[in-house]
C-alpha cells in the first residue's frame, strides 16, 4: 500500500466529504482525487517518467497536495523545498537532487529566470497561478526560460481521468527530504513509500485520528512534521484538513472556533504565541480534543500553563526527517507525562545506548537510536554518511535521552549541544526549563561558549515581556534550582531569537549572530 493509492480508496468511501478547506474554498475527496489523477496524467504527457525527480517550491495550499500525490501516483520522487530559501540554497538542492521538474508559485518566476541556465537538467517549470492568467502569461513570455514554462492549471486540464497510476514497490524512494544542514551542506534523506505510509498510518492510529476530525494544517507542508501528522495521516483517516497559509494567533483562534477544529499540530513557538496572545479566549478552543507538539522540546512550564489556560491536552512527540519522522508520542489512553516525548509508537523501537552501543540502565543518559519500517533508506548520493547513521538497522539520532521505568522517553539535549563545564556535563535544555519557569520570560536559548578556566561556560539568551527584568534576577532564579556550575555565567536580553520556518529556535544561527556581534567567540 502507498499514500496515493490509499487516498484513491479513501475517495471512494468518502467521495462527498470535504478533504480540505482553504481560504474560504473547499474540495471533496472525489474532487481532490480527480485533480491528482489528472495532474499525474498531465506530467506523463510531458514526458516525465517513473523515477524522475520533481521539486515542490510551494507553501501550504491545495497545489502542494495535488502536486505531491500526483507525482507519487506517477512513481516520481518528490523533493519538497522551503520556498523562502535563497537562490543558492535552492540551487544546491535542485542540482544535488537531480531535479527534472519544478512546481512553484508564479511569484518565483524571477528565481527561475536566474537559475535556469545554471540548472540545465530541469526540463519543465510548472507555475501555480496566483495572478490573473493574462498577467501571468505576459510575464512568462518575457522570460528566457519561457519554452520550459508550463501552467499548473493547463497540466491538470491536459490530464486524463482514465490514468490508472503505476505499480509502485514498497522500497521505491517516494520523497527526498533535505535536512536543515546545521553542519555542512544539507543531506537528502530518502524516504520510501513504505516509510511514509507506515508512519502516517501508525501516527493516525496512535492519535485516534478519524473521519470526524478537522485538523489544523498550519505547519509548513514542506516540513516532515506537517507532512506526516497534519497532511498524510488526516488523508489516510478520511479527516478534513483546515489549511492555513501562514501562522497567526488571531487567525488560528478564529479558524478553530469557526470550523470546529478537533486537532491542532504545532511547534513550541506556536504554543507560546497562542498562550501569550492577549485576546486568546479559551472558549474558542473548546472544540479541540487534542493538541500535538513536536519539532523541538516543549518547555514544561509552557505545556502546563497552556493546558491550564485552555483546558486541552497537549501530546508531545518526537521525530526526525530520517524516520519519516515520528518515533514517539505521549499515549492518549494513559497519563501524559510533562517533559516526556512519550512511548514508542506501534511498530517502532526506541532505545538509549552508550558510546559502545550497549543499552543503558533505566534513568541513564545515552544516545537515542531508532528502528522500524519508518527509518529512511539512506542519504541520497552519500553512502558514507548513510553507513555512519544507520548501523545494524538502527538509526542513530544524535539526540541524548533517557527512559523511565514505564517506557517513557525524555530528550535531554542534542549530543552536539552538550556543554562541558570543568568536566561536568550541562544540558542546555535543563537550564532552559528552569529559566522558562520565570513568569517574565517568553523565550530562552542556552549555549556553551569557550572559557579559559572551565573549558566552556553557560550563556543564556532571554526574551522577556518585562523590560524591568534584570540579569541578576534571572541568575538568582537559576541559583534556586540549579547546581552552581549549571547557572549561566552570562545572561543577555534579546528582542527575539532566530527561528526556522517551523518556529524552531536555531541555536547555531544564534551562535553565528553572537559571534558577529561580539567578534570574540570561536564556536
Amino acid at each position: 500500500m502507498n499514500l496515493s493509492l490509499q487516498l484513491h480508496e479513501t475517495a471512494k468511501t468518502y467521495a462527498e466529504k470535504p478533504a480540505y478547506y482553504f481560504m474560504g474554498q473547499s474540495s471533496t475527496y472525489a474532487e481532490l482525487d480527480e485533480a491528482i489523477t489528472k495532474f499525474a496524467s498531465g506530467l506523463e504527457k510531458l514526458g516525465i517518467k517513473q523515477g524522475d525527480h520533481v521539486a515542490l517550491l510551494l507553501g501550504n495550499s491545495p497545489h502542494f497536495i495535488i502536486s505531491l500525490y500526483g507525482a507519487l501516483r506517477l512513481g516520481l520522487t518528490v523533493i519538497p523545498v522551503n520556498p523562502i530559501y535563497t537562490a543558492d540554497e535552492i540551487g544546491y538542492i535542485l542540482n544535488n537532487g537531480d531535479v527534472k521538474v519544478v512546481v512553484a508559485l508564479d511569484q518565483a518566476l524571477p528565481l527561475a529566470e536566474k537559475m535556469h541556465t545554471l540548472l540545465p537538467k530541469i526540463e519543465h517549470y510548472i507555475f501555480c497561478e496566483t495572478k490573473p492568467e493574462s498577467l501571468a502569461n505576459a510575464e512568462i513570455e518575457k522570460l528566457s526560460v519561457y519554452p520550459k514554462m508550463k501552467s499548473f492549471s493547463n497540466v491538470v486540464t491536459s490530464g486524463d481521468l482514465t490514468f490508472q497510476g503505476l505499480e509502485l514497490k514498497d522500497d521505491d524512494v517516494a520523497i527526498i527530504l533535505y535536512t536543515s544542514g546545521t553542519t555542512g551542506k544539507p543531506k537528502g534523506a530518502m524516504l520510501t513509500h513504505k516509510n511514509l505510509y507506515s508512519n502516517a498510518k501508525d501516527v493516525g492510529d496512535y492519535l485516534k485520528m478519524n473521519n470526524g476530525d478537522r485538523v489544523v494544517t498550519v505547519l509548513p507542508m514542506f516540513h516532515v512534521f506537517c507532512l506526516t501528522v497534519a497532511l498524510n495521516a488526516p488523508l489516510l483517516s478520511g479527516a478534513t484538513m483546515l489549511i492555513v497559509p501562514k501562522f497567526s494567533p488571531k487567525e488560528i483562534f478564529e479558524l478553530i472556533k469557526d470550523y470546529g477544529a478537533t486537532v491542532f499540530a504545532g511547534v513550541p513557538t506556536m504554543y507560546n504565541f497562542l498562550y501569550q496572545y492577549p485576546e486568546g479566549n479559551p472558549a474558542d478552543l473548546k472544540s479541540l480534543r487534542l493538541c500535538v507538539s513536536g519539532g523541538a522540546s516543549l518547555p514544561v512550564a509552557l505545556l502546563n500553563n497552556f493546558e491550564k489556560k485552555f483546558n486541552v491536552l497537549i501530546s508531545e512527540g518526537y521525530g526526525l526527517s530520517e524516520a519519516s519522522p515520528v518515533t514517539c508520542f505521549n499515549p492518549l489512553d494513559r497519563p501524559r507525562k510533562a517533559g516526556s516525548i512519550g512511548t514508542s509508537i506501534l511498530h517502532v523501537e526506541n532505545k538509549v545506548v552508550d558510546e559502545l552501543g550497549e543499552e543503558v540502565p533505566v534513568g541513564g543518559v545515552g544516545e537515542l537510536i531508532v528502528r522500524g519500517p519508518n527509518v529512511m533508506k539512506g542519504y541520497y548520493k552519500m553512502p558514507e554518511e548513510t553507513v555512519a547513521s544507520i548501523r545494524n538497522s538502527w538509526l542513530h539520532t544524535g539526540d541524548m535521552a533517557r527512559r523511565d521505568e514505564e517506557g517513557y522517553f525524555y530528550i535531554v539535549d542534542r549530543k552536539k549541544d552538550l556543554i562541558i563545564v570543568g568536566g561536568y556535563n550541562v544540558y542546555p535544555r535543563e537550564v532552559e526549563e528552569v529559566i522558562y519557569n520565570h513568569p517574565d520570560v517568553v523565550e530562552v536559548a542556552v549555549l556553551g561558549v569557550p572559557d579559559p578556566d572551565q573549558g566552556e561556560a553557560v550563556n543564556a539568551y532571554v526574551v522577556s515581556k518585562n523590560s524591568g527584568l534584570t540579569k541578576e534576577q534571572v541568575r538568582e532564579h537559576c541559583k534556586e534550582q540549579l547546581a552552581k556550575y549549571k547557572v549561566p555565567s552570562t545572561i543577555e536580553f534579546l528582542e527575539e531569537l532566530p527561528k526556522n520556518t517551523t518556529g524552531k529556535i536555531l541555536r547555531r544561527a544564534l551562535k553565528t549572530q553572537i559571534t558577529q556581534a561580539v567578534g570574540k567567540y570561536d564556536f
